[in-house]
C-alpha cells in the first residue's frame, strides 16, 4: 500500500465520554512578524472559579505567537481606575482587566475589558456567564475577542481539536480544547478509526471505522448520538470530506476497481462518480466555495494534486514541484493549499499560494501527515514524529510560529481542527 493511501486515514470526534485523559503538553517556538505587547492583569476574585481565567487568556495569546506578554503584577477588576500613562511606560500597548463572580444558580459571571494604553481608550468589553465546567471556554472566548480586536482576525482559541491516540491494541479518539487541555475520550475501539471530517456546523462527524473488518464511512450526530452508514460499498470506502454547506460529502471508493472520487449526499443518497481514470484518484476535498474538488491522483505517473469542477469536467494539475505531493487541504478563505510533499526522502508540510503557485515549506520534520487548517485559516495542525512516537504540531501559515503537542501515553495521529461553534 502506497503512503498516499495511508494518509487518507484519519480520526475524528464522536460524542464525548466522561473522564479526562492525560493532557497534551504544548511547546512553543518562534514569534509573529509584529508582536503586540499586552498586559493581562489577574482578574478580581478569579480564585473562586474552577479555572484561572487570566492565566488561560495569557497562555492563549502567548501560544499564538503574535503577542508579547507584559508582566502585570497586579489584580485589576473591570471597574478599576486605570492610569494609561503608567501602563504605556511599562511597555504595554494593551491592557486586559476583569473579574469573576459566582451567581446564585451556580454559574460564573466573567467580565472583562480590553484597553488601548496608547490611545487611552476602551477597545472592548464582555460579560459572559457559564456553568463551572465551561469556565475554560469562557476564558478562551475572551482571548478570541482580544485576538480579533487587536489583529483583525477572528480568534480560534475556543475551538476544539480531535486526534487518535494508539496505546497497545486500543485506538482512542480524543477531543480537546485547541490548547490541548480538557481532553475527553470520544471513542474506544480495538479496530482502527480513520479519515476525519467535521461537518461545517460542528454537530456531525464523518469517519471511517474498521469495526466490520473493512473500511466503512459513517456519519454521526454529536448531539443525538445517531449514527448512519454513509458508504459501505464493495472494496474500500474512505476519505470523507464535507461540502462547505454541509449537504454533501466527497469520498473515495474502490467499488469499481481502482480508487476513484465520488460525491454523495449527507444522508448517503445520490452517489455520483466524479473521476473516471485508469489511475488512482483519492483524498477529495471541497474548495472553500464548494464549486471545485481538489484530489490526489497518480495519472501523471506519481501522486500529484489536481483540481476539477464539482459538476464534472477536465481536471487541472495544481502541484508541479516535487515528484510526490499528497493530502490536499484548502484554507477557509480558499487562498492557500496545504499538502504533504516528499522531498529528499522526507515527508514535509508545504503551503501554496493558489493565486500565483508559490510554495513554502512550513515544517522542519521528516514524517509529516494529515494537515488541517484552523477555522480562521491562520494555523495548520499536522501529525509528525518525535522520538519515534507520533505527535501533533501546529505552524502558522507564514511559518514563523511553531508549536508541538505531545503526550506521555501512546502515539498521536490524524489531527483535525474543528469549526467555529456558533
Amino acid at each position: 500500500m502506497k503512503k498516499y493511501f495511508v494518509t487518507t486515514l484519519g480520526a475524528l470526534g464522536l460524542v464525548l465520554a466522561t473522564g479526562a485523559q492525560a493532557q497534551l503538553r504544548v511547546d512553543i517556538a518562534g514569534v509573529g512578524a509584529n508582536q503586540i505587547p499586552i498586559a493581562v492583569a489577574a482578574f478580581a476574585d478569579e480564585s473562586i472559579a474552577p479555572a484561572q481565567v487570566s492565566a488561560i487568556i495569557k497562555a492563549d495569546l502567548a501560544r499564538s505567537g503574535f503577542f508579547k506578554i507584559i508582566d502585570a503584577g497586579a489584580t485589576l477588576s473591570e471597574t478599576a481606575s486605570i492610569n494609561y500613562g503608567d501602563w504605556k511606560s511599562r511597555g504595554a500597548d494593551a491592557l486586559v482587566i476583569g473579574s469573576v463572580q459566582r451567581l446564585a444558580d451556580g454559574r460564573y459571571d466573567v467580565r472583562y475589558k480590553l484597553l488601548d494604553t496608547v490611545k487611552s481608550a476602551q477597545l472592548s468589553a464582555l460579560s459572559l456567564s457559564a456553568p463551572a465546567d465551561r469556565t475554560r471556554v469562557t476564558a478562551h472566548k475572551i482571548a478570541d475577542d482580544i485576538y480579533e480586536k487587536l489583529t483583525g482576525t477572528r480568534g480560534a482559541f475556543a475551538t476544539r481539536i480531535a486526534y487518535v491516540t494508539k496505546s497497545g491494541k486500543e485506538y482512542r479518539l480524543e477531543v480537546a480544547d485547541a490548547d490541548g487541555e480538557d481532553t475527553n475520550v470520544a471513542l474506544r475501539s480495538n479496530e482502527p478509526i480513520i479519515s476525519p471530517a467535521w461537518s461545517p456546523d460542528g454537530t456531525r462527524v464523518a469517519y471511517v471505522s474498521f469495526e466490520n473488518k473493512k473500511p466503512v464511512v459513517y456519519v454521526q450526530n454529536l448531539l443525538t448520538r445517531q449514527r448512519t452508514v454513509l458508504a459501505n460499498y464493495k472494496g474500500s470506502n474512505s476519505a470523507p470530506s464535507w461540502s462547505p454547506d454541509g449537504t454533501r460529502l466527497a469520498i473515495a471508493l474502490s467499488r469499481d476497481g481502482l480508487t476513484q472520487s465520488y460525491i454523495v449526499n449527507a444522508d448517503g443518497s445520490g452517489l455520483r462518480r466524479l473521476t473516471s481514470t485508469s489511475g488512482i484518484d483519492t483524498e477529495p476535498q471541497f474548495s472553500a466555495d464548494g464549486q471545485s474538488i481538489y484530489f490526489t491522483s497518480d495519472r501523471s505517473g506519481g501522486p500529484q494534486i489536481y483540481k476539477m469542477p464539482v459538476s464534472g469536467g477536465d481536471a487541472q494539475r495544481v502541484t508541479f514541484k516535487g515528484a510526490y505531493n499528497i493530502s490536499p487541504r484548502v484554507s477557509p478563505d480558499g487562498k492557500t493549499l496545504a499538502y504533504i510533499s516528499r522531498r529528499d526522502s522526507g515527508f514535509q508540510l508545504y503551503a501554496m499560494d493558489l493565486s500565483n503557485g508559490q510554495e513554502q515549506r512550513l515544517s522542519d520534520t521528516a514524517k509529516d501527515e494529515s494537515p488541517s487548517f484552523s477555522p480562521n485559516g491562520k494555523y495548520i495542525m499536522y501529525a509528525t514524529e518525535s522520538g519515534r512516537r507520533g505527535s501533533l504540531a501546529v505552524v502558522s501559515v507564514d511559518g514563523r510560529v511553531k508549536q508541538r503537542l505531545t503526550t506521555q501515553a501512546g502515539d498521536i495521529r490524524e489531527p483535525t481542527w474543528g469549526p467555529f461553534i456558533k
